[in-house]
């Protein structure tokens, strides 16, 4: 199940929950009970290794798209 990080309003603090994301829309309250809550956005990080493979690929050519656009 996702992680979800919120902050309170009322006493500025952050926490997260862990829930499903058919809920992840749902009300939040906070550890210290306020309910003015809001979801923060979050990024993602992904590191390691690609299943089967001895390191992390990179993208190869050049220009924005691997060098199909660039003349």
């Amino acid at each position: 199940m996702p992680t979800y990080a919120y902050r309170c309003r009322e006493c500025t603090e952050s926490f997260e929950l862990t829930r499903p994301m058919s809920e992840s829309g749902d009300p939040a309250v906070c550890p210290g009970g306020h309910r003015d809550t809001v979801k923060l956005l979050t990024t993602v990080a992904l590191t390691g290794k690609a299943a089967g493979s001895g390191a992390p690929s990179a993208p190869s050519g050049g220009g924005c798209c691997g060098g199909g656009c660039c003349g």
